[in-house]
């Protein structure tokens, strides 16, 4: 038997290969736990994004579920309308050079337009009798407002009162013909003798302090921001901007704009939402009207003054929104 030894060079030989095979697996190795590494990282990377959008989603609706009339604290509100007013009689006193007289339980009415295009026509607007207020809710429950109402007041005429004073025009003025001393003297207030209107019109300007109450539970109402239900009380002050259209003892007729007092109010309605966005209040305004400079004829020194209570029925219709 012959045997046969392997030489140096083959033992070296194989033992390159055999490190070279180590090396080629250890890389191999190498290679796949960076891969490893590098997709965990990338996975825990896009799990975290996908998280951070997620939280964001659930916050926003959390934010969203939030109803919109569930606050009122920052919102502001616009309103426009129309009214019917009633007036308590007066005693008008009128002065002025030669006359100095005053009638007692003077009658006045309003002049309602009634349903008309006039109310949202903007050339016609201060024809018929007239609502607008904007406003700012300070809290949930308290706002602040500034407002106009646009009544008209109109002396009944022919009606016979009682008159006390007296008139001493000079003779070549046409209504010289009511001179003299009048001791309740029942005066028929002809168109001749007096016309007397706060037409266009007794504009009330006032600022006003509110409280709103939401009552939709008392009717089981849940969802608020479909229709929602409120309570309103507030109390208002203000000027009186009148366009007093006079004629007095035919002299001639004065039609201007004139501030001729201040006014005192208090008033209660209700106020239905809709669609969060939108509603329709009607309310109950009453108030006290001191008139103490109103301008009757051409001439400046000639002024009446009258003071009296009225009582407003409101209807309005506005948006309430937050900027």
């Amino acid at each position: 038997m012959t045997r046969h030894c392997k030489s140096g060079k083959d033992v070296t030989i194989g033992f390159i290969h055999k490190t070279y095979d180590l090396a080629v697996a250890t890389r191999q190795t190498i290679n796949s736990l960076y891969f490893y590494t590098y997709l965990m990282t990338s996975i825990q990377s896009f799990l975290g994004v996908c998280l951070f959008f997620f939280s964001i989603s659930i916050n926003a609706q959390n934010a969203s579920s939030e109803m919109f009339t569930s606050s009122n604290k920052g919102k502001f509100f616009a309103s426009w309308g129309g009214n019917r007013a009633s007036f308590t009689k007066s005693d008008i006193n009128f002065r002025g050079p030669g006359y100095d007289f005053t009638l007692d339980n003077v009658k006045a009415a309003d002049k309602p337009k009634g349903w008309h295009i006039d109310y949202i026509n903007p050339g016609r607007m201060t024809i018929p009798q007239t609502n607008a207020k904007i406003g700012y809710f300070i809290s949930d429950n308290y706002t602040i407002a500034i407002g106009l109402d646009h009544m008209k007041y109109v002396m009944n005429q022919d009606q016979i009162v009682n008159m006390n004073g007296n008139i001493n025009l000079p003779s070549d003025e046409a209504g010289s013909i009511f001179n003299g001393a009048y001791n309740n003297y029942p005066q028929e207030l002809t168109e001749d003798f007096l016309m007397f209107e706060h037409t266009d019109g007794l504009n009330y300007i006032y600022a006003e302090f509110s409280r709103f109450d939401d009552v939709s539970s008392i009717f089981n109402i849940t969802n608020t921001d479909i229709f929602q239900v409120n309570l309103t009380e507030g109390v208002g002050a203000g000027l009186l901007y009148p366009r007093t259209n006079t004629t007095l003892l035919s002299k001639k007729r004065y039609d201007e704009f004139h501030i001729a007092g201040y006014g005192l109010s208090l008033s209660a309605g209700l106020q239905l939402n809709f669609f969060k966005y939108f509603f329709v209040r009607g309310d109950l305004k009453g108030g006290y009207i001191n008139m103490n400079d109103v301008r009757t004829t051409q001439n400046s020194a000639d002024k009446a003054s009258h003071t009296f209570f009225y009582f407003e029925r409101v209807i309005s219709f506005g948006g309430i929104f937050r900027i």
